[in-house]
């Protein structure tokens, strides 16, 4: 899972950034010379994971990750209709984190988080017009030359056209960002967003927006406050986050919305003393799970051996699951759940 910060210039994105990584000490940024881009990849935390590994003290234990990704620079409102350079450095992601700023900067103007949240939709909505425009008049010109478009792609473009010449982004119609035959296009506006409001040390309130975007998420990170947190000795640290009122970190409050948004569950799998933790999209099926832990898995597939964590946690240990008759034998459709700890039966 990848997800990339975008803001407008001033909005705090690097801040942002800084107080994700830093929150417990994590790698904060790789192949980052300043005015570059910037990758962390960042530890998912699982009880169930502690738990699974306290019960069969493994010789390793990998946590799912997700990666970060703070892009060099992005286009602001005054960017040329369709930039594209800039623009791509995300396109990869597969959901984004819009920071906005929403504290008084020394000398700065007020903050205006709505207004600059839909300047930047516009820009993103204005790429992605550009991106099936262009498409379009590539599917002219081969028809120019007696090439037959395909249909179903040109009929999806239409209206994707006609959703963004609204001023509407691709996310309001789930139907149209996930299309097979439109992934290719990797849409902006299509992309699963978390709005980051970036409060001032001292507001801990989300602002009231008299247009609030739809399917999207809105979170108050006060991004400044954070990261220097992040960098105190940790009993200083501990004073900070009581005085200010830090129940949760951003970042923990940041991967469980990226779960959300991004559909996605965990399973796990206990293979050569290694319990570790495999994050998908929900509704992946049995066969496809089997494939994200290796190939091999998929193409010898013959039965995924089940046992859902909240059994194991019940019984307490794998014996008395066994006893009980909890592991159950599913096919290949199986859609796997959240929890489950599988064993793949295959055969190359």
């Amino acid at each position: 899972m990848k997800l990339g910060l975008v803001g407008l210039p001033q909005s705090g994105r690097s801040t942002v950034f800084s107080a994700l990584t830093g929150a417990r000490g994590e790698e904060k940024g790789h192949g980052a010379p300043r005015g570059e881009s910037r990758i962390a990849t960042i530890t998912v935390p699982d009880k169930r994971l502690t738990f699974l590994t306290r019960v069969l003290k493994p010789k390793k234990t990998t946590p799912a990750k997700i990666e970060y990704l703070l892009p060099s620079d992005i286009p602001g409102a005054t960017a040329p209709k369709g930039e594209g350079g800039l623009w791509n450095q995300i396109r990869v992601c597969d959901g984004l984190l819009h920071v906005v700023r929403n504290f008084q900067a020394p000398l700065g103007p007020a903050p205006t988080p709505e207004q600059d949240f839909w300047d930047l939709e516009h820009e993103m909505i204005l790429s992605d017009l550009a991106v099936v425009e262009k498409r379009r008049e590539r599917i002219d010109l081969d028809r120019k030359r007696g090439k037959k478009p395909e249909e179903e792609e040109q009929t999806l473009l239409e209206t994707c056209h006609g959703i963004l010449d609204q001023g509407e982004p691709l996310r309001n119609h789930p139907e149209l960002a996930s299309a097979p035959v439109l992934r290719g296009f990797t849409f902006l506006s299509a992309k699963p967003l978390i709005v980051i409001v970036n409060n001032g040390d001292e507001d801990e309130s989300l602002p009231s927006w008299n247009r609030r975007p739809e399917n999207t998420e809105r979170l108050v990170v006060r991004g400044r406050l954070e990261m220097e947190i992040g960098d105190m000795p940790a009993q200083e640290a501990e004073e900070f986050i009581e005085a200010y009122h830090l129940q949760e970190s951003a970042l923990d409050r940041v991967i469980r919305s990226s779960y959300r948004i991004l559909d996605r569950i965990s399973f796990f799998t206990v293979i050569s003393d290694e319990v570790r933790a495999w994050p998908i999209p929900a509704g992946t099926s049995a066969l496809e799970a089997a494939g994200t832990v290796h190939s091999d898995m998929k193409k010898g597939f013959i039965r995924a051996e089940v046992l859902s964590f909240d059994d194991l946690k019940n019984c307490g240990s794998f014996q008395e699951a066994k006893k009980a008759g909890l592991f159950r034998l599913e096919g290949k459709e199986y859609i796997v759940k959240d929890g489950d700890i599988i064993n793949f039966r295959f055969n190359i």
